[in-house]
């Protein structure tokens, strides 16, 4: 390390407290030629590769820098950065209720996980948790529960295609089309859908809503058992996923990990069954453990939870049969936007007899209805943490109110950036072909890391 490197480090406040044994790269993207030299002055064997910045398994822009010795990783770290959309940062600039719009973006391929926990938060801190209706509870169950198949979809499809299994990568998207067309009945949106808002969710379910998410329940029953008949004992799939990736409890637990890769080592933690949240104490369901702890673990654990998950889906659906016409946002005028609004003939805005309605009561309520919407409502001074369990893991939103009409801070615990940094200690020692096999089995999201 030069003089100036420890001249800087003494003087930096956030720089680390002991100043680091050996060669220190410090890799910012522009650099690469000064690396390849300094690593060429070594005369050793090793050789740094530089593994994107791309795409693999990692649903975003995720760049790794290996230290090779042959084909055995040596040294390997993560790059993260590149898809960095500053959510957070605008969250604070919107009101409570827009700030849905925002983190739904983060993570997309589970979208209503944020939703959730965020409009949690706001609701925790407005005191009305006691006041949300059961209907909108169950509605937020259930889509919980779908996105968690669609987003395991995605990582034993994208997982499959990564090591050659293009068939698994096929069926994979196929079923998670079949998810995503209910959520646009429902929702409007396919993905970023701002369901979830602070009071309950935005409008219920359209007329043949129960039907849609029938037939999705029967045809996942029909499809998901050709996963298992492709992968479970195919000896090629097992043969890179088996002993991959390995990572154990007290690794875990060191690095704060959570999910599958935290299930797949024998630990049944839950947040759905530690610390219950929107009555998912009430539902029946089992939570899914390995004891393999590798990649294959954390594959077969995804699979099986999707069972699990229609478990749940299916007695949502008979408990909102039975709530038919029952309301889905709080009833309080100074929290709740306005709901169920009807649509033009054209599907491309609100009727005329919609505008009639929130136009011809009243100029009081004209006016209620402008200021809610544009300067939104105002939230105690204080602040709330409350976590979910997302497809990746332990899912959190602080929010910080100051007492005003936006969010003074919002911030997200995501599973995804945590988990990644298990990352070195699933690829070192290994090989480098296994390195996108044991990123893969983490499944994350960069625009959940980046934020």
């Amino acid at each position: 390390m030069s003089t100036d490197q420890q001249t800087d480090r003494q003087t930096d406040p956030y720089g680390a407290s002991d100043p680091a044994e050996g060669t220190v790269y410090t890799v910012t993207g522009q650099d690469w030629d000064d690396i390849v030299n300094a690593q060429a002055e070594r005369e050793d064997e090793r050789i740094v590769v530089n593994m994107g910045p791309q795409h693999p398994s990692t649903h975003g822009v995720l760049r790794l820098i290996l230290e090779l010795e042959g084909e055995s990783i040596t040294e390997a770290r993560c790059g993260i950065g590149y898809l960095h959309t500053g959510i957070e940062k605008n969250m604070e600039f919107r009101t409570w209720t827009q700030g849905v719009t925002f983190c739904t973006r983060m993570d997309y391929l589970s979208p209503f996980s944020q939703e959730t926990s965020y409009c949690l938060g706001v609701e925790r801190l407005l005191d009305i948790e006691d006041d949300i209706p059961e209907r909108a509870k169950v509605i937020r169950v259930m889509m919980l529960e779908l996105n968690r198949i669609s987003s395991h979809l995605v990582c034993i499809a994208t997982g499959g295609m990564e090591i050659g299994a293009l068939t698994v990568m096929t069926i994979g998207f196929r079923e998670r089309e079949k998810v995503l067309d209910v959520f646009e009945l429902i929702t409007g949106l396919r993905m970023n859908h701002a369901y979830v808002r602070p009071g309950g969710v935005a409008q219920d379910l359209p007329p043949k809503g129960l039907d849609a998410v029938r037939d999705l329940v029967a045809w996942l029953k029909k499809h998901l058992p050709e996963y298992a008949a492709f992968c479970n004992a195919n000896h090629i799939f097992k043969g890179r996923l088996v002993d991959v990736g390995h990572l154990d409890l007290a690794g875990c637990l060191a690095l704060g990990i959570t999910g599958p890769p935290l299930r797949a080592t024998g630990y049944d933690w839950d947040l759905r069954k530690k610390q219950p949240y929107l009555g998912y104490e009430t539902y029946d369901f089992d939570v899914i453990t390995r004891t393999e702890a590798d990649s294959y673990a954390r594959f077969r654990i995804r699979l099986d939870e999707m069972w699990e998950s229609l478990r749940i889906v299916e007695q949502c659906v008979e408990r909102l049969a039975g709530t038919e016409g029952q309301p889905v946002m709080v009833d309080d005028p100074k929290i709740a936007w306005p709901a169920q609004m009807s649509i033009g003939h054209d599907g491309m805005g609100n009727s005329n007899e919609h505008l009639k309605h929130i136009m011809g009561e009243s100029m009081e309520s004209l006016i209620h209805h402008f200021k809610l919407v544009t300067e939104g409502f105002r939230v105690p001074a204080g602040q709330a943490y409350v976590p979910v369990e997302s497809p990746r893991g332990e899912l959190g939103a602080h929010v910080v109110s100051d007492g005003g009409t936006k969010p003074f801070r919002a911030h997200f615990r995501d599973p995804s950036f945590v988990n990644l940094q298990a990352m070195p200690a699933l690829s070192e020692g290994g090989m480098v072909s296994d390195v996108i096999v044991a990123v893969a089995s983490l499944d994350p999201v960069m625009g959940g890391v980046d934020r």
